[in-house]
């Protein structure tokens, strides 16, 4: 390879491929054999030999009378070579890059002289094939930047540039070989700045979406959470869940119904945090923990002055705390009916006045009522209004006494002795057997509440880690209790807990067994005393 005096050659033949001219590395006799001794497969080619060990990139273009074939001498690593020889229609590429109707590319050099504009671009300038050759690009572009980029060899991207009363979005790239920077390169990246706003918009969209369906999930691990802490299995715990996740969604009043210590306000929380308005806190005022002369203050709010000893600020009312999210109106049956006449109002456009004013205040709130009190039996004796027992009742909830669902105790009481070990750092107690069956043979007539209460006091003066019947507190009348009781509560409920297992695993005993931690044997000894 001694004889080239460059990196390139140009080798020139005639329609017959009678050589018409060499130049530099096509003076080799190698070189020149391998350039001629490949067949290009279309008008304009491109190829990778080796010669000698050195490799070689062959480019081909044929012309009316003759064709030429250019040699250029690759790196050792260099990436056009790798190109080339991995890609097949490299040509096809390397043409549609320069040509490109969708991307206009103009390159200069390092004074900033034009050395290659493509023809669509030339186009829109007004110019003829290769009138701009040589040029320095200010002369042909306006509000170009090339020529600084060259200067300063600091890359623009995403630039909007101005060019013959049309906006364009355009990069300017430097181009550095070493250490030099030899030339740069502009591009259109947009014809217009609409096609990054339309992208802006899409990428909105997409994010958008991403968002709606992490709210979505957000929205189900939050259904699971809080429905879940309603604790029990039974058939009436089951029926309230599914009622309350078919009415959480909609906006409309529910009115909750059962006696003291049922857990209303935990149903009221759950109600809220599956609503469409959980994302602020619900309000809760205890109407029957309110003295009578400060129901309309602190439902309506008041004014300055409104009052003697009120603040000097004024305050706002439960109503206004509420809008746009949940109001709790706790024991509305224990709502004096002065005050009912307000809250119809309220309920009716949404409207109310703060004590002491004389403006009308707007707040919309989703009210939740709960009462123990049998309201029907009130508006008989005219202790309730007629109208407002209406409009608070579009939906009515009943929650089950703890005496309808006395299955449940079990997993009550490991609830209650769970949560009340974390937030006293101490271990968790069990329950014996027998201390269960005692608790599912009383009345419980302060429902779930007397329940937490009494496995809370048990677990603070038992002795060990399991609470037995002898621990259980005063209020949980053990003594009335007989042996005998005791014995066949037991059985109840170990049936009843084989029955439910049995309906689980689809009648299949062994499985039923197996899950209950039992031996066949006794499994099926126990059905046959049924």
């Amino acid at each position: 390879m001694s004889h080239r005096r460059s990196g390139i050659g140009v080798l020139v033949t005639d329609r017959q491929g009678v050589v018409l001219h060499v130049s530099d590395l096509m003076e080799n006799p190698r070189v020149r054999e391998a350039a001629l001794a490949w067949q290009p497969s279309q008008p304009a080619d491109m190829n990778v030999v080796e010669v000698d060990g050195q490799r070689l990139i062959l480019m081909y273009r044929a012309g009316h009378d003759t064709a030429v074939r250019f040699a250029h001498q690759a790196g050792v690593e260099d990436a056009l070579f790798d190109f080339v020889a991995s890609v097949d229609f490299a040509y096809a590429i390397f043409e549609h890059l320069l040509s490109s109707p969708y991307e206009a590319m103009t390159v200069v050099d390092e004074r900033g002289c034009v050395r290659y504009i493509s023809p669509v671009h030339a186009r829109f300038f007004g110019l003829a094939p290769g009138e701009g050759f040589g040029r320095h690009v200010t002369e042909i572009i306006e509000n170009t930047r090339l020529h600084e980029v060259v200067q300063t060899g600091k890359a623009e991207i995403g630039q909007v540039q101005n060019m013959r009363g049309v906006a364009r979005v355009v990069s300017r790239i430097p181009i550095v070989s070493g250490s030099k920077t030899v030339g740069a390169i502009g591009q259109v990246m947009f014809k217009a700045p609409e096609a990054v706003h339309d992208l802006s918009r899409e990428v909105t969209r997409l994010r958008s979406e991403v968002a709606f369906y992490r709210r979505e999930l957000s929205d189900m691990r939050l259904r699971g959470s809080v429905v879940d802490q309603i604790v029990g299995t039974s058939g009436a715990v089951r029926k309230l869940k599914a009622d309350i996740e078919r009415v959480a969604p909609l906006d409309v009043p529910v009115l909750l119904i059962g006696e003291s210590g049922t857990g209303k306000e935990l149903a009221a929380t759950a109600i809220h945090a599956l609503s469409t308005r959980h994302g602020k806190p619900m309000v809760t005022v205890n109407a029957a923990a309110l003295p009578s002369g400060l129901v309309e203050s602190e439902l309506f709010g008041y004014e300055p002055g409104a009052f003697s000893g009120a603040d000097r600020k004024g305050r706002r009312g439960r109503f206004e705390m509420a809008h746009r999210s949940t109001l709790f109106l706790d024991e509305i049956g224990d709502m004096p009916i002065e005050v009912q006449v307000k809250l119809l109002r309220v309920l009716q456009d949404g409207q109310f006045e703060r004590v002491g004013g004389s403006t009308s205040t707007q707040s919309s709130f989703r009210l939740i009522s709960a009462t123990h009190c049998d309201l029907e039996q009130l508006v008989g004796t005219g202790r309730f209004r007629l109208d407002l027992f209406y409009r608070i009742s579009t939906v009515v909830l009943r929650l089950p006494p703890l005496r309808e669902r006395l299955e449940d105790i079990p997993l009550l009481a490991r609830h209650f002795l769970q949560a009340f070990a974390q937030r006293n750092e101490r271990v968790a107690k069990d329950l014996s057997p027998e201390a269960c069956a005692v608790l599912r043979t009383l009345p419980w007539p302060g429902n779930i509440r007397q329940l937490q209460h009494d496995l809370e006091q048990a677990a603070i003066f038992s002795e060990g880690n399991v609470i037995g019947a002898e621990d259980l507190p005063r209020s949980a009348p053990i003594h009335a209790a007989t042996v005998s009781q005791v014995r066949e509560t037991l059985e109840d409920v170990e049936l009843k807990m084989i029955e439910d297992a049995l309906i689980r695993c689809d009648g299949n005993k062994k499985q039923a067994a197996s899950e209950l931690g039992i031996s066949r044997s006794h499994l099926y000894k126990r059905l046959a005393r049924r």
